[in-house]
């Protein structure tokens, strides 16, 4: 297996600190790992540059050299679903010059870690949704999930599409880092899902006050690799 691919429930349920903490799991193994994010929306606009802080910041925890061009190939200001973006500011979604960015990074490194956008129904266009670029990529994936309440409908619903679609799913990471949460659902919403998700339970991350590059090593250890890679 080259890579993975991380996508999540919903939008905001933190992808993005659950793919670094992967990516310092695997580090830790001695692997050489890329990181990408095929499409980022809401960037930021500094001197008529758009800039991905996602995936800048995805960059930074794997500490590659290479061009964020080529990290993050595809993106948009405005903070909405891709399709929609594209429509706003006239732009087109060009596929094959995401395919030819994750060729390029796979060929250098031994594992890549990829971030979605959202969860697998957001459309790119009418017709290709973050689920047909999982599936252009052929990578397995793992999918990230709220400890609060509604977690469980969330989750179920989206592994369950997602294995229908015929993905291979590896498993679900609870995110606590969303905010610290110390409901009676977010304790038990783990085990309730051990029990019903048909994919197992990966491991939970712990909520991190702040979100540095020290405290997503230290904490990476929550990630069980082998299931990533089984």
């Amino acid at each position: 297996m080259k890579g993975v691919f991380v996508t999540g429930t919903d939008t905001g349920v933190g992808k993005t600190v659950v793919s670094a903490a992967i990516i310092k799991a695997f580090l830790k193994k001695g692997m050489s790992i890329g990181a990408m994010k095929p499409v980022e929306t809401g960037c930021d606009e500094v001197n008529g540059s758009l800039i991905p802080s996602d995936g800048m910041f995805l960059r930074e925890m794997a500490g590659m050299d290479d061009s964020i061009d080529v990290v993050v190939p595809s993106l948009y200001k405005n903070p909405l679903a891709p399709m929609v973006a594209a429509a706003l500011e006239n732009r087109h979604f060009d596929i094959e010059k995401i395919l030819h960015a994750y060729r390029t990074l796979s060929l250098k490194y031994e594992f890549m870690v990829v971030e979605g956008a959202g969860g697998l129904l957001v459309p790119i266009n009418k017709k290709y949704f973050i689920l047909d670029l999982i599936k252009s990529l052929a990578l397995p994936v793992v999918v990230v999930a709220r400890a609060s309440l509604g977690t469980i409908n969330h989750t179920l619903l989206t592994v369950k599409q997602a294995l229908n679609e015929g993905l291979d799913v590896k498993g679900v990471i609870i995110n606590n880092h969303c905010q610290p949460e110390d409901s009676i659902a977010a304790k038990t919403n783990p085990d309730v899902l051990r029990e019903l998700c048909p994919v197992p339970v990966l491991g939970i991350l712990p909520y991190l006050e702040n979100v540095t590059t020290d405290a997503i090593e230290w904490n990476s250890g929550f990630v069980d690799i082998e299931k990533i890679t089984g």
